[in-house]
């Protein structure tokens, strides 16, 4: 048929799509520019997107910094259940494969998680949200080692509460160069079983 382009056409992102390339947009010109770059027309530029686009999806700054620090928590705990969703392990071995996994995760986040909590400092907004992944992050570690426990759920709630501090605390090091990954990893380790023992 003449006049029609044999070129498919590019077909539009849903709304869910859209957003998730804003958010991954917004994680590249953070870990590429920092995170004092990141603003919603810059990120619209890099996005191939026009303002009202990204407007759309994040009415201001603090929401996209937000959107991006849950975006970034949900991706590390992604890898964390997937490095321990095969086979059966005793303690040690679970301690060691969840250090592991944990430490990687930061590794993999190259200081972002760090700068854009820093970024959300002092607002409400991210306490409210620090508190709810942290929430989240301590029952996701009390589910994986109750199997080992003979503690009592309240006392491991609390354990596992300490062993998050600490791997963030541990993880926060390895970003700035006080440590390796490994070292960091051995360390939490130790941490882990301990918690337990």
């Amino acid at each position: 048929m003449q006049g029609r382009s044999t070129e498919a056409t590019p077909r539009r992102l849903s709304k869910a799509q859209r957003r998730r390339q804003l958010l991954e947009t917004a994680l590249l010109v953070v870990r590429e520019e920092g995170v004092d770059r990141l603003s919603l027309g810059h990120l619209a530029a890099r996005a191939g997107v026009s303002k009202p686009v990204a407007y759309d999806h994040f009415a201001t700054r603090s929401e996209l910094l937000i959107e991006l620090y849950r975006s970034i928590d949900m991706e590390q705990r992604n890898q964390l259940r997937t490095a321990l969703a095969s086979g059966e392990r005793s303690l040690d071995e679970t301690a060691e494969v969840l250090a592991a996994a944990y430490v990687r995760c930061f590794a993999n986040t190259s200081g972002e998680w760090h700068a854009v909590g820093a970024a959300l400092g002092g607002s409400t907004e991210k306490d409210a949200v620090y508190q709810e992944l942290l929430d989240d992050s301590v029952q996701f570690f009390a589910n994986i080692l109750e199997p080992y426990s003979t503690l009592s759920p309240a006392e491991l709630q609390r354990r596992c509460a300490g062993l998050i501090g600490a791997g963030e605390a541990l993880a926060g090091m390895m970003v700035r160069g006080g440590s390796s990954e490994e070292e960091a990893a051995v360390t939490f380790t130790f941490l882990i079983r301990g918690a337990l023992r």
